[in-house]
Parts: C-alpha cells; structure tokens; sequence
C-alpha cells in the first residue's frame, strides 16, 4: 500500500518581512486563518487526514480552529515563534498545543527546516522531528548527506521530506509551484516505488492571494507562482491524482506509530 503523508506548516505569515512588507500580526494571522480554512475545506472533501505543525502563537490567536482540526487531523509542533527560537519554546508550544486540542503533542518541525538539537526535542517530550528536507536548497540548507528516508538517533525519530532516489530533486512547496504538475505528479510516482510512501509539506497561506496584500513586500517569481485560486486548483488535482494512483492518507504519528 503505498501512504501520502500531507503536512502543512502553520504559522503566523511572517514572509513579508523577508522582502521588504510590514503587516501586522493581526493581518498575519488572518491570511494563515484564511488559507487553512481552504485546506481543510480540499482535505475534507477526500476525507483525506493530513498533519499540521502550528506555533504557540498562532494557536492561541486561532484556538477554535486548531481545536476544530485536531478532531480530524494531527497537531504537531512548529516551535512557538516562526522567526525566533530558544529553547524554552520547545515546550511552551507543546504545552500550548496540548492545552487546545486536549491530546498529546508527539512531533516537531523546525520553521525553515532549520537545525534543531536532538536532546532538547527529546527533553522537551517530543517523540518525532520532520524538520530535515535531505536536499540542497541555495541560501538555505545542504542536507544532500542525510538519509531520505525515517531514521533514528539519539532517542528521536527523524521523518525527511521527500525528494527523488537519484537525484534529490525535492517535492517541497517551491516545487509544487513551479514545476509542470505532470513532472510533480511522476516524481511522486518514483519516490513512492522507492520508499512506499511520498512525504510533502506546504504552507495555508500559499492558498490564499497573498501578494496582493498592501503590505509592501514584493516576492521573487518562483514564490508568487500559482498561489491563490491557482493553487487551490492544483492542490485539488494532487489529491485527485493520488486518490487515482491509489494512495492511502495518514497522519505522521500514525504512520511512524508513535
């Protein structure tokens, strides 16, 4: 059987500020809610259950809505702030998260997949970290050495992203929005007969039309590609095609059965 492992990061949208926007975080947290209120939506209609990584204060400005999730879907760990860290946050938000939704928090995701040390995941009570995307991505990361594939050390579970078996070509949110979604659509194909399962994340708000927003950012190309009404369009398509294709969903927890 092969498993569609859907994940999406939930966070207050603070891109903006990377390329020169100034909203506020009321208007940050509505362009999240906006966008998360269409995936579900999508979701819903394959009675398809995917994992959410939320910070602590997305949270507690939506608690409804993350509460409402969690009755369908996984809650998991984005850290607290998605631009700042320390270590503290790693168990404020899992508390937080706990809080709202009433069940254990068992999974973490780093903001930018940025490193995060083992033993304070592990001290902070998480069981599980999908913060590795085992690909090179200019300015970001090279994880190029890592396994694509689960592995574990040090007590902690560790879940990649996908990417292709030769190449590492990533099936990430950059790559959903440029690449023909032919070419995406045969990339899950390959990643599924090597592994059994593809592993994608994306973000709420490339669901909604945010650069449209008058906050003054203005974005490179390949990230305002296909967001919006676009996007919705073809995120309905990859469900469609991995319903077709035969795929089963699953949460992440369930799926590494933690």
């Amino acid at each position: 059987m092969k498993i569609a492992l859907l994940s999406f990061d939930v966070e207050e949208f603070d891109m903006p500020f990377e390329f020169g926007g100034k909203p506020t975080i009321d208007e940050q947290i509505a362009t999240s809610h906006q966008g998360l209120n269409a995936v579900s939506d999508i979701l819903a209609q394959f009675h398809a259950s995917a994992t959410f990584y939320c910070t602590g204060v997305y949270a507690q400005a939506q608690p409804e809505q993350i509460r409402h999730l969690s009755i369908q879907h996984e809650i998991a760990s984005h850290n607290h702030y998605h631009s700042s860290h320390k270590k503290a946050d790693l168990s404020t938000s899992k508390a937080i998260l706990e809080g709202i939704t009433g069940k254990p928090v068992k999974g973490f995701r780093m903001p930018r997949m940025a490193p995060i040390a083992d033993a304070d995941l592990v001290e902070a009570g998480y069981l599980y970290n999908a913060s590795i995307n085992p690909t090179y991505l200019p300015g970001r990361y090279d994880y190029r050495h890592i396994s694509r594939t689960t592995f574990t050390q040090n007590n902690l579970v560790h879940f990649p992203a996908s990417v292709s078996p030769r190449w590492r070509i990533p099936l990430f949110w950059i790559a959903f929005h440029n690449f023909p979604l032919a070419y995406f659509f045969h990339l899950c194909k390959k990643v599924a007969q090597a592994d059994g399962y593809v592993h994608l994340y994306f973000h709420p708000w490339e669901f909604t039309d945010y650069t449209q927003l008058p906050n003054g950012a203005k974005y490179p190309f390949y990230l305002h590609r296909n967001n919006g009404k676009q996007m919705r369009t073809r995120f309905t398509k990859l469900m469609r095609f991995l319903q077709q294709e035969g795929f089963s969903f699953q949460t992440t927890q369930t799926f590494l059965g933690v």
